[in-house]
């Protein structure tokens, strides 16, 4: 037990010291390069951190974009910036983004502008590195539910490798989900009308589910039994989609709400399936 305790004091410490450093270094001769709050926009909401690995690159290296939640109208990267150095020691040769996008209001629409900065990140990213990388879109709840929206719609390029969406709503007519305090702003700010075409309502057009084919990324989910924000009937209607269309995905629940997915040993446990779905999407 004190071993555990101070194992995780120290990790601590080396996560904070390594948030002030410029180059971070997360032993094992684990290093990267840290750029903050990056520019890809004109809006001062249009920021990211990137980290790159601290060595030659081969201009092969895949990227993870990291979409934090919040509603689509609140929420910041720095809440998942943590859980993105861990993720670094695990994937010691990726590379990894952070990103920030232009919150929805009851004067700004979530979508187009959140998946057009998604867009706007990934334009950024193929000229600062030169090459076309493979992309591992990463989110939880509001990113989760842009990850997949993207990837399954917006990604008219194939840029993306795979999608990991961590409590994530993926289909907004589920009536589970429709309890949730906040879907009354879902229905009159989320999508922009102008962009909705005239045979498809609003709800489905926003619903990630609507639009998985048989060439949709492959999707990793995971959801909370107790969730009161997204039920885990979204597990299962996504489940269901992504089965139908024969796409290779994995789903894993774990015991708490929300937010728990993000605490022990619930996170430990999800690094350990990331790595061994993209393990196995690479075998494919």
């Amino acid at each position: 037990m004190k071993k555990g305790l101070v194992f995780i004091i120290c990790f601590i410490f080396l996560l904070l010291t390594a948030c002030k450093e410029s180059r971070i270094h997360l032993g094992n001769n684990i290093s990267f390069n840290k750029e903050e709050n990056l520019h890809y926009g004109n809006s001062p909401e249009q920021v990211m951190d990137l980290y790159i690995p601290n060595k030659k690159l081969s201009g092969e290296e895949e990227v993870f974009v990291i979409i934090h939640g919040g509603g689509w109208r609140g929420g910041n990267k720095s809440q998942l910036t943590f859980f993105t150095l861990s993720m670094m020691q695990r994937f010691p040769d990726h590379i990894f983004i952070n990103m920030n996008y232009r919150l929805a209001s009851t004067i700004q629409y979530a979508i187009p502008n959140q998946t057009d900065d998604i867009k706007n990140v990934i334009v950024y990213l193929k000229k600062r590195l030169n090459y076309k990388p493979r992309l591992i879109l990463m989110g939880n709840s509001a990113g989760g539910h842009l990850s997949m929206l993207y990837a399954y719609h917006f990604d008219a390029d194939k840029n993306v490798k795979a999608v990991i969406n961590i409590v994530g709503p993926a289909d907004l007519s589920d009536e589970g989900f429709k309890s949730y305090e906040e879907y009354s702003f879902i229905e009159k700010h989320l999508i922009d009308p102008k962009i909705l075409p005239t045979t498809t309502a609003a709800g489905n057009f926003a619903s990630p589910v609507h639009w998985i084919n048989t060439t949709s990324s492959p999707t990793l989910a995971y959801y909370g039994k107790t969730d009161r924000v997204v039920p885990l009937s979204q597990n299962k209607i996504l489940d269901s989609v992504l089965s139908k269309n024969n796409v290779f995905h994995e789903s894993y629940e774990f015991s708490g709400g929300h937010l728990d997915w993000d605490k022990l040993p619930n996170n430990t446990f999800l690094v350990d399936k990331i790595e061994a779905f993209l393990e196995k999407i690479d075998k494919k």
